[in-house]
């Protein structure tokens, strides 16, 4: 009796672990692989939205039928033709180095199913997809909107939705570099004058760095000063000229350390006369002063700009920045109105062409003995070059 009712027990526990094992198969997802997904069309989609007054445009969509809930991922895709065929990001440029492409994806992902674009780089990316002219700027301008959905190595698309927008110009070009700048008894005239008017006379940027790079967007990059220091003398670094900066955080002050707060720990100064080179990080927050191998560089008692704005004049004096007392110049300055269109310029230290200087960077870039000639885009420039290691910057001014 007893082995019968554990056979039955037996059977009843095996009926119920394959009914179990049935209802799992029953709940367990079935995994697809959906092609494409839609994307609403928005309220205003008709509305001629008005970029130029607008903040941001929302957008909402239905998850991709993956057959469970998956977490992709998101970005929002814009055409003015409704053609997908090359993204104005892949980095393609044409003969006049402006990027190429009939649509443009945003850089924001999102994880929900929804997301919005702002109207500033709603605008951006048509005008850098179209290339509208000053005067030339369509009333209305048709748009269509996608969304790309990324998720395990798999992309697909939604459907498009076509929304007006009202556009308008936008001249392109990368954030001007976050420059800091050296002030102090030693630094140009010595007169610690913290005003934007005293860029080249009693303050000193720092140049960008070769090799380095700048973020497009906020400028922001490893900077450098290369020059000579008298021991003794003191000076500071900020960022932003006019501050009140003697009680800001965005000072690099004795010891190379940003201030973080509290009193003023003093300013930065060498015991020892010679040329050293200061490398700033201002991501990292870190500041060196090092000297430098090269003890006895070659001075110039003038410097000149010569191009195609002064008919390669030899006569065109560029200004010395350190004019201090005990100063041993080698970063020179120099007002260069180019407003009437482009041009090109080389330094230069002799009307002869003995000793001249130029490259291919603009506005900022690495100057070496017989380069290339500078072009120079349209604009108005303080314009700063450094004889010892060929930095220098075009540094464009109001008009």
């Amino acid at each position: 009796m007893k082995n019968i009712i554990k056979s039955t027990a037996l059977l009843l526990c095996s009926l119920a672990f394959l009914t179990a094992c049935d209802d799992d198969r029953d709940n367990n997802p079935t995994i697809q692989t959906p092609t494409t997904f839609v994307l609403n069309t928005p309220s205003y989609a008709q509305a001629n939205v008005d970029l130029a007054t607008s903040e941001s445009l929302a957008f909402s969509w239905s998850q991709p039928d993956y057959g469970f809930p998956a977490l992709a991922s998101y970005q929002i895709q814009v055409s003015p033709t409704n053609r997908w065929t090359k993204d104005i990001q892949a980095g393609e440029k044409d003969a006049t180095d402006q990027a190429v492409g009939d649509y443009k994806t945003f850089d924001t992902e999102f994880s929900l199913v929804k997301g919005s674009v702002a109207a500033n780089e709603m605008a951006k990316a048509l005008q850098e997809i179209v290339r509208y002219e000053p005067n030339n700027v369509p009333a209305s301008q048709d748009v269509y909107v996608r969304v790309r959905a990324a998720y395990a190595g798999d992309t697909i698309y939604s459907n498009a939705v076509q929304i007006k927008v009202l556009p308008y110009y936008m001249k392109l070009k990368d954030a001007a570099i976050d420059v800091w700048y050296l002030i102090g008894g030693c630094i140009g005239d010595g007169a610690w004058t913290n005003d934007k008017g005293a860029v080249g006379t009693s303050v000193m940027p720092l140049y960008t760095e070769e090799g380095q790079e700048y973020n497009k967007t906020t400028g922001v990059g490893t900077l450098t000063y290369t020059g000579y220091f008298p021991a003794g003398a003191e000076f500071k670094i900020i960022h932003t000229i006019g501050d009140n900066w003697a009680n800001t955080i965005d000072v690099i002050c004795a010891g190379l350390v940003f201030r973080d707060g509290g009193d003023d720990p003093g300013n930065i100064s060498v015991s020892e006369s010679g040329y050293y080179k200061i490398t700033l990080d201002p991501v990292k927050r870190t500041c060196t002063m090092e000297k430098v191998a090269n003890q006895t560089p070659k001075t110039f008692a003038s410097m000149f700009i010569s191009g195609a704005f002064n008919d390669w004049a030899t006569t065109t004096s560029m200004q010395p920045v350190n004019t201090f007392d005990g100063a041993v110049n080698h970063d020179w300055y120099f007002d260069l109105d180019a407003t009437s269109g482009s041009t090109e310029a080389k330094f230069l230290a002799d009307p002869d062409w003995t000793n001249n200087w130029g490259g291919n960077g603009f506005p900022y870039g690495y100057a070496t003995s017989g380069g290339d000639n500078i072009p120079v885009k349209p604009g108005k420039y303080r314009v700063l070059f450094n004889d010892i290691t060929g930095q220098y910057h075009f540094i464009e001014t109001e008009e």
